[in-house]
């Protein structure tokens, strides 16, 4: 029983506060001179080194970097203006141009924390001049936001791809469905809402001068087409079997610093900071996966995966009674922990059981994807909620952001349902 004693140990101190990597690795190193001593932790630099060595994972901070140049490249404000005044119009316009710049954002950027922050700062206030409802403004802007974890390219999908030990190119190409739904779902809820109760999200007054419409089309598209090439050139080579995944977020890099060119906001100084940013990043990703590992051969030796397997294995209903169980254990932890911690921890613990049970993992790593993202809305610790709070004016309370998400918390969990009783829905069974 130790390693399940280790593992409540570890969630508990996460829950107290304390940093993820030591955590992990605290606890690990602990435990693992109680069961075996020292020498338990002969081969952990056998380990490190393979990491290191890993080249699945060298796509993470390069497209970590992809994603903070072209934050840097005004690219959030100028497909918001665009496509709000192109959808403005419309009942709800506002809201459906800032999903749709929230998908364009994801597949090109994927950085959640700065989609958020841009559409806040940018979006919001627009929302609220046009009268738009305070809840709706923002779930809407927190969702779109979010859509970087599942629409690739992802981060969360590389992490699962090497965990799981599927291609990350597969995982790509499966997660454009339910990405695709999920924006789709988005939509249809905000033009439903504003047909149901027009107040809540108003239509702009248009322009009537049909030849300032024309030039607002012609800035909408001069702002669209350049991610959008970004995005077929980085997803485009990998679906072709161009590129590899860590090949096309090589290409990816080098696309935003031609788009930070094209935008003219190239500088050597917004290099530096770039890169650097992207260190941060990144060492804190490789840090919890190095505690992480620690934490698995800990776990392992102590027998804890074979008490995991066997619990799980004897659910009433096999497959589909371990597959809820895992969604709901992935669903709560996302209260509280974030998608990195439970990719490297949780998922290595249920990937066994659900091989043993006949799952498809490109299934189950979608389901999980899918799962995770709510994670980032979800009350108390979603991070979308704190970046927009950070950003957001002060007539805007905190019960705001949270009631604004529900709605489409709702629909990421509908979402979830449909793919675990119709995969084929989604080609995935």
């Amino acid at each position: 029983m130790i390693g399940i004693v280790m593992f409540f140990a570890a969630l508990a101190l996460l829950l107290l506060g304390f940093p993820v990597a030591f955590t992990f690795g605290g606890v690990a190193l602990l435990f693992g001179l109680f069961a075996a001593g020292p020498e338990m932790f002969a081969f952990m630099p056998f380990r490190i080194y393979s990491i290191m060595e890993n080249t699945v994972l060298m796509a993470i901070p390069l497209f970590i970097f992809m994603g903070i140049i072209l934050q840097k490249t005004q690219l959030a404000a100028q497909l918001l203006e665009s496509m709000g005044k192109l959808f403005g119009g419309v009942r709800g316009g506002l809201a459906i141009s800032t999903i749709l710049v929230g998908a364009l954002l994801a597949a090109s950027t994927g950085v959640v924390g700065a989609s958020v922050v841009a559409m806040g700062l940018i979006s919001l206030p627009v929302m609220l001049k046009f009268n738009y409802d305070k809840r709706l403004a923002c779930g809407t802007i927190c969702a779109a936001g979010t859509l970087g974890q599942i629409i690739p390219p992802s981060i969360i999908l590389i992490i699962l791809g090497d965990v799981m030990g599927i291609p990350v190119g597969d995982l790509f190409k499966a997660a454009v469905g339910p990405g695709l739904v999920l924006i789709g779902a988005y939509v249809v809820y905000i033009l439903i809402k504003a047909f149901l109760h027009p107040e809540v999200a108003p239509a702009m007054p248009m322009d009537e001068d049909l030849n300032h419409r024309h030039e607002q089309y012609l800035r909408a598209l001069k702002a669209v087409l350049p991610p959008l090439v970004l995005i077929l050139v980085v997803l485009g080579s990998i679906f072709a079997g161009i590129a590899t995944p860590t090949e096309s977020s090589a290409l990816g890099g080098f696309g935003a610093l031609l788009l930070a060119l094209f935008y003219r906001q190239f500088s050597w100084s917004m290099l530096f900071e770039s890169a650097l940013e992207t260190v941060k990043v990144t060492a804190m990703v490789f840090a919890i996966l190095l505690g992480a590992t620690a934490f698995s051969m800990t776990f392992t030796y102590s027998g804890g995966d074979l008490i995991v397997e066997e619990i799980l294995g004897g659910l009433p209903g096999e497959q589909m009674g371990f597959l809820i169980l895992s969604m709901l254990v992935i669903l709560v932890l996302g209260f509280f922990i974030d998608f990195v911690e439970i990719s490297f921890i949780i998922v290595p613990m249920l990937a066994p059981v659900a091989d043993s049970l006949g799952i498809a993992p490109l299934w189950f790593a979608i389901l999980i994807a899918m799962n995770l993202q709510t994670s980032f809305l979800t009350p108390p610790f979603g991070f979308s909620l704190f970046y927009l709070k950070g950003v957001a004016p002060p007539a805007v309370r905190t019960v705001d952001i949270y009631r604004g998400v529900l709605p489409f918390i709702l629909m990421q969990i509908a979402i979830v349902i449909s793919i675990l009783l119709f995969p084929g829905l989604y080609g995935l069974s």
